[in-house]
């Protein structure tokens, strides 16, 4: 297990500096969201944001794809707004698109996760925020 900890929000600075494209699974379209505020101030910052959340068409007039695997363009980064729970499976679709890192956001912990992306060669990021780490930069 420390290995795992010890592989886990590495190279932060670098992720942020070297990838644009990010998927953001479970971004809503309300502005009060926490993936909201997070969507825009990522997508503000000249990331390139691909909203992903089978409830909507788009979200801030971008299209919005019911899947990782729905998205016709490489993608760097997945950011995660969902359950702990409920992590896995976005975990699984990251690694069959070829993401570079899966980014769990604050609040968002799940090991199994975390070593299966690992274990496919993607870098991990978990419990931490994309905006609070960019804005650090």
């Amino acid at each position: 297990m420390n290995e795992i900890k010890n592989s886990i929000n590495k190279d932060i600075p670098d992720i942020l500096k070297n990838y644009k494209n990010i998927a953001i699974v479970g971004l809503s379209d309300k502005p009060d969201r926490t993936s909201y505020r997070v969507g825009a101030y990522i997508k503000k910052a000249g990331y390139h944001i691909i909203p992903v959340n089978p409830n909507y068409e788009s979200v801030m007039d971008l299209k919005c794809y019911n899947t990782l695997e729905e998205i016709p363009e490489p993608v760097d980064i997945v950011n995660i707004f969902r359950k702990s729970e409920d992590v896995l499976p976005v975990v699984q679709d990251a690694i069959k698109i070829n993401a570079k890192v899966v980014w769990m956001q604050l609040g968002i912990v799940n090991e199994e996760a975390a070593k299966l992306a690992l274990d496919a060669g993607l870098q991990v990021i978990m419990n931490r925020c994309i905006k609070i780490e960019h804005s650090m930069l």
